[in-house]
Parts: C-alpha cells; structure tokens; sequence
C-alpha cells in the first residue's frame, strides 16, 4: 500500500505519539490495536468516543489507511457529528473523506449508488413510519379489514421486526401465524413490500436489509466495499439488531478489522430489535479477537457510580467488569417520597429551583428522567408555574409536523412522482376539487394495471372520472412537471418557493389568517431556511440529499445543549448525553420498572439495564423519586416503590429527612412517617384500600403458617409454588375473603385469594 499523504510530525501535537500519551493504560491498548478484530468494552462515562475517535487518527497517522477506507458507524446523527468534529481536530481535513455516520445514512448512501442492481433508481424515496402507516392502512382498506380496529401501526411493527430478522414474506406465511393478526400480516406483508417497489421506495428497515440482498445476490459489489473498508468501527455495537449484525459482517469478513465499541450493561433497545446476544457472542463469531475493557469512569462522582454499580451487578447475563473512578465522592444521592404524581412534580420544580440558587448552576445542566413520554406533563406543568424554562425532547418533531410533511411530500415528487404515499398526500392539498371517489378509482385503476399512479395521472383521459376532477388533475400534473424541469437551473430553496407558489400551499395559510396557521407558514419558512443551509454547507447538494438528511433526524438530533431551559426526556432519549444533575421520576412497579406489554412479561435485566443507564448520565447530583399514588385512567392509584430502590447500595442513598434507604429485603423500610413538602403526612406502613377492616376478622382468628392475613401487606415479599418470587402491590378485602394482587418477577401480575394462595413471606 503506498504511503499516506498525511505524515505525522512529532513537534505537533497531532503525532501518534502524543496521542497515545494522553490516554490511559487500556485507552492506549485499545488504540494501539490495529490489526484483525478488537472488542472494547467501554463502561459508563469510560471515554469510549475518545478511543473511537482516537483509534481512526492513530490508523491514519501510522498510513494503516485512507480516510475513504474506514468506515465508522453509530447510532445517532449527533455522535457522529461529535466525533467527526474531534477526529478533525486531530487529523484536520481529512477527516471530511471517512465513510462516518449512522447506520441508515450509511447504507442509504451505499444503495444511491448501487440502487439500479437492486431494480430501484438512485433518487429513491425514504418513507419514514407515518409514510408506511398510510401506506399499510390503504392496504388493510383494500383487504376489507377495519383500520378502527387493525391498527395500521401494529401491522407495520410487526413486518419491521420481520424485516429486521431478515424473515421474507413467504416465511412468515409458512412459520410464524400465531394468531388472527399475523394472518393479517402474512396477507399485507407482500403487498407492502410491492408498493414499495413500485413507488421507488424504501423504507427505515430497507436502508439496512437491502444492502444485505445486494451483497448477497451480487458478490462482486460486496468485494468492492470490502476492499473499500478495509477498517470497520462500530459504536454502541450492544444495540446492533440482527441486520445490523449480518451486513457489518459480511463487509468484515475479508479482512476481519472489525473494532466494536459497547456495554452490554448499556444494552435497552430490544424493543426495537436490537440483540444483546451480538456484543456477548462477539468472541465466538471472531475466535481471535482482542478484548480490552475499559473501566475507569471519567462522568460520575464515586457516590453516583457506586449506586450505579450496585444496580447492575444485580442482573445475571453480563460480561464482567469492575467500574472505577478518580473522582470525588460527590454528594449522597437524594431520594424523594411522595404522597402523589402531583406531589412529585411540584417538588422536583422546587428541588431544581434550590439546586440552580444554592449551586449556581444554569438550566441546561439539569435533566428530568422518565420511563415513559405521558409522565412530562405533570412535570412541564409544574415547571410553567414556577417560571422555569425547559425543552422537551421527544415530543412532535419539527420534521413530523402537518406542513412539513406536507411540503416534504411536494419536494420528494420532484424528484421521485412514482412515491405513491407522497403523491397521495398532496394530490388535493390544498384542496383542488379532487375528492376521495375519483382518487379511489385511479388508485384501484393504477393497481390493477400494475403501473405508478403518477404514469396513470398523466394520462388521465384514459379513464373515467369526474370531468372538474379530471381537469384539476391535468392542472397539478402540469404544475410538478414544469417545476420539475426547472430543478437543477435555480438555487434549491428558489424551486421550493416557486413550487409552494404555484401549488398556492402558502398562500391558504396565509389567507386563512389565524394564530394557527401563520404559525404554520413560518414553519415551512424555517424549512426553507434549512433547505438552504443544507445547499450552502454541503458539497454537491441535491434535493436528494436535504430529503434524506432530514428523514434520518432523530428525537435526540433536536436536543439543544446550549438552551438555557430544564431538559425533559425518556431514559431511553438520554442515552448518550451526560448532565451535571438528573432527577429519576416515577421509580415504581409497573413504572419503572414498567409492566409488560401485548401479553409479554416485563424483561427485568433490561429494565435494569435502563435505570443503569439513567444513573450513569449523573455527573455531580442525582436524585430519586417515586410517588405513592398516581392517576391512572382517570382515578388514583396505590403505588409500590420501584424494586430498583431496595438494590441501590444503602450506603449512598438518603431519603429527604436525611435516612438512609435500608438494605433489600428490610420490611421496616417503610414503618415511618415521612414528611413531604406539601404539608401531607404519608404512613408508609399501611396499606391503601377502599375496603374497612372489622373488629373481628383477621387480627387474632386466621393465620395461615403461623402468619396473620395481616402479615401480607402492601409492599411484602413473597414466594409462590408455581410463580416464584414476588411482591404484593395491592390488598382489599379481610377475613377469608381477603385478595391480594402480586408482582411476580418471572410472570407479571396475579390476582390471588390469600385463603388458598399459600404464599410464604420472604424474610
């Protein structure tokens, strides 16, 4: 291989040799390896985007590769942008020629280049979820089936995680009806892959399956990319699904320099698909593989990562690993108890107030953690009426909004008028006179020729529809025809505005003239501002290539560091960022950790794994909370404080009087009276039911094992026969006729009568 233009100078601070010099002793090794397959086991805050980032200089430096050889992948637009951004200030320009991005905007590029070896044409549209719900609920319409009650969106989830399993539509037909709605699916999986196919399309999963079709079926392509990346690094390699897994694998397997960065502690996206088995198997896929764990932390006080620690080693299916840092001890952790959900947010608002006064610290540095995206409410609420800015992640994105969507759908026609959802979209919006009988019968018209309706509206006469509509129709296809002749001769933001004149989309918000709508003309204003950015910062930009930017944002991507406002997220948003104080909300059973959903159980180790994750972005102050009541489904409800909570190390853990939380498995924990801020008293001891006891029941006459009904309280641990172990969340009733519903760890929720249960009190 001939030598690289760029040659290390050891005066600058760029050398190998000051590079390995600021790493520490695993840093360096990982760093240093350059040859064949390397596992890095990076824990939390261990400065696995400095190893990644140094590793691609290293390589480059010692001319072990081109800048256009390595391919980097990760999870987030955001990671990939702050490691570009480093690797630039330690090899300079160069940095501009590595293949370096998500997983999506990777292979998205691969395929523009080679889509015509796939049937498709390189301006292929990428529809985004709401794009296949529209076009998997046309189908269920077609089929005659309900889409009140076939949700649209539970049939795409479910050929998404084929698609991820890389399961064809035939072998789901033959291998995986369970039930009358995988019947459903086996009937509009093929369909949905075909109008697909016919609309130029692809969607999320195919940016990462199609690759796999096109090295499979063509070797020669794949020998190509092969050769190209020589280098393969993987970030967050824990939450690779098993596409992911299979593509990076056969890109790797010429030259085996595969490096993969993750924590297997870190691992909370199986509902997405991802395969923890990938990171635990990654030695036996590649026999010779080098391990290097890094285990000093660089984020968290010792306080925080003790807590931390003491979490995850409760969880049986990980790879060892011993955590450490250098840092201070830090503050104990606070724990929060409240009466009510109302309670919690009001006192996480007064709490955050006195920590920004007492520490003087800005907004930004504060983040509330949740479970779930329903529980920001209470919280924004109380945070409006103490007068604290805050800026909630994960909310409607700007690119999901009504009139971007609406005028994306236009731009993607431009270039791509066989995109049949984007084309149905806006076809009567504004409305043209073009109603749902007409539109309805070209639908059917074009499908049963099997043509583009786009080919079918151009030849409009050809079939028979309502005159006005018809004459409509020609209007629009002239409209996008002379438009699209125009792409290419003007500025890009230029053919969006003349488009949105023609069409008269901004006109109507204009002259609908309320609040709602000029507020929606200037969000395709800000749309047209990043169009143009897009064309001012990006080499050889199309239409093309600001459509696909845009359709790969993610929640995390609109997450503004600088804003001087409160952060709102999920736990599961968070991943990736690090603040100075976080606040856990809502630690309780079937909370966090949540319950299981569509008929599964709760995966326990993930929910684990998730409050891991939740601790470990704590740099300096963390807190705890949970309530005892909450409003569920328009009525308050008894709540059990999160297992999670009798597992942190007591030692680093206090309640708001100053206790501390004693260790698992104490009963006592509860016995005292603890104030909160509002001024309620809450007795922690007893439990919450509707139901009056008699003077004559269950205290002195019935015992079961020596033990009272009275024994079995509101927060008691418990063992059963058949489902193990367990903890009672809820009792009503007394005497014989006392009921008790239980959490099992192995089986969810059980509803039994204590008479007959046999259930025995762990101590």
């Amino acid at each position: 291989m001939r030598e690289f233009t760029l040659q290390p100078d050891p005066s600058q601070p760029n050398s190998s040799d000051k590079i390995l010099k600021t790493l520490n002793d695993k840093q360096r090794e990982a760093v240093a390896h350059t040859e064949g397959p390397l596992l890095i086991i990076a824990g939390a805050g261990s400065g696995k985007t400095r190893v990644l980032t140094y590793r691609i200089a290293y390589l480059l430096q010692q001319n072990l590769a081109f800048p256009s050889q390595i391919l980097a992948l990760t999870f987030t637009n955001k990671a990939a942008k702050e490691m570009r951004e480093r690797i630039e200030k330690l090899i300079g320009e160069a940095a501009d020629r590595l293949w370096m991005g998500t997983f999506h905007s990777i292979f998205a590029r691969i395929l523009r280049y080679e889509a015509d070896m796939l049937g498709y044409t390189s301006d292929f549209t990428i529809y985004d979820s709401e794009d296949s719900d529209r076009a998997i609920r046309l189908i269920l319409k077609e089929l005659n089936y309900d889409t009140k009650e076939i949700k649209p969106k539970m049939i795409r989830f479910k050929i998404s995680g084929a698609k991820n399993q890389l399961i064809t539509p035939d072998v789901y037909k033959d291998k995986f009806i369970q039930s009358s709605i995988d019947d459903i699916v086996a009937q509009v999986y093929p369909i949905y892959l075909s109008r697909l196919k016919k609309s130029n399309a692809l969607d999320f999963d195919d940016l990462l399956i199609k690759p796999i079709e096109l090295f499979e079926t063509h070797p020669e392509v794949l020998e190509k990319y092969q050769d190209r990346f020589r280098h393969i690094l993987i970030d967050e390699y824990q939450d690779t699904n098993h596409a992911q897994y299979k593509v990076t694998k056969l890109l790797a397997s010429k030259y085996k320099n595969i490096s993969v960065v993750g924590d297997d502690a870190q691992s909370i996206y199986s509902f997405r698909g991802a395969d923890i088995s990938n990171i635990l198997n990654f030695r036996e896929d590649y026999p010779d593989a080098k391990k290097v764990a890094l285990e000093q932390n660089y984020r968290s006080t010792r306080a925080i990562l003790k807590a931390a620690d003491s979490i995850i080693k409760q969880n049986e299916k990980q790879i060892e690993k011993n955590l450490w840092t250098q840092n201070e001890p830090g503050d104990i952790i606070t724990l929060l108890e409240n009466y009510n959900d109302r309670d919690e947010a009001n006192r996480v608002a007064t709490y955050i107030n006195q920590v920004k006064i007492r520490k003087g610290i800005s907004l930004s540095d504060i983040a509330i953690l949740y479970r779930t995206n329903y529980q920001s409410r209470l919280f924004e609420d109380a945070l409006r009426r103490k007068g604290i800015p805050y800026q909630l992640v994960g909310g409607l994105s700007f690119y999901q909004r009504k009139e971007i969507k609406d005028v994306t759908a236009y731009l993607k026609i431009l270039i791509n008028p066989d995109d049949e959802e984007s084309l149905l979209r806006i076809i009567n919006e504004p409305t043209r006179g073009i109603g749902n009988k007409t539109l309805n019968t070209i639908i059917q018209e074009a499908h049963s020729r099997g043509i583009p309706i786009w080919q079918l509206l151009k030849n409009i006469d050809e079939i028979n529809v309502y005159k006005p509509a018809k004459n409509q129709i020609k209007k629009f296809v002239e409209i996008i025809e002379d438009v699209r002749e125009q792409l290419g001769s003007e500025p890009l933001v230029e053919t969006a505005k003349y488009l949105m004149k023609r069409t008269e989309y901004l006109q109507q918000l204009v002259q609908e003239n309320t609040q709602e709508s000029l507020s929606r003309r200037d969000n395709v204003m800000e749309l047209f501002n990043a169009l143009a950015y897009h064309e001012k910062s990006t080499e050889n930009a199309t239409l093309g290539t600001f459509l696909q930017d845009i359709s790969l944002v993610t929640d995390t991507d609109a997450y503004d560091e600088m804003k001087p406002a409160v952060t709102l997220m999920t736990v599961h948003a968070s991943k990736g960022l690090e603040f100075p104080v976080i606040f856990i909300v809502g630690l309780e059973e079937e909370l966090f950790p949540i319950g299981g959903r569509n008929g599964e159980e709760a995966d326990i180790e993930e929910e684990r794994r998730l409050f891991y994750v939740a601790i470990t972005r704590a740099q300096k102050d963390l807190y705890f909370s949970h309530a005892k009541l909450r409003f569920k489904f328009g009525e308050e409800k008894p709540m059990v404080r999160s297992r999670f909570l009798d597992e942190v190390d007591p030692s680093v853990v206090r309640s708001e009087t100053g206790s501390t939380i004693r260790q698992k498995g104490q009963q006592q924990r509860n016995n005292r009276s603890r104030p909160v801020t509002n001024g309620y008293q809450v007795e922690y001891d007893q439990p919450v039911t509707s139901t009056p006891q008699s003077s004559s029941d269950t205290r002195t006459s019935i015992q079961y094992d020596n033990l009272t009904y009275d024994s079995y309280r509101v927060g008691t641990k418990v063992s059963h026969q058949k489902f193990g172990r367990g903890k009672i969340i809820s009792k009503e009733g007394f005497g014989d006729k006392t009921k008790v519903v239980v959490f099992f760890n192995n089986f969810g929720q059980k509803k039994l009568l204590l008479k007959f249960a046999k259930l025995n009190i762990i101590s």
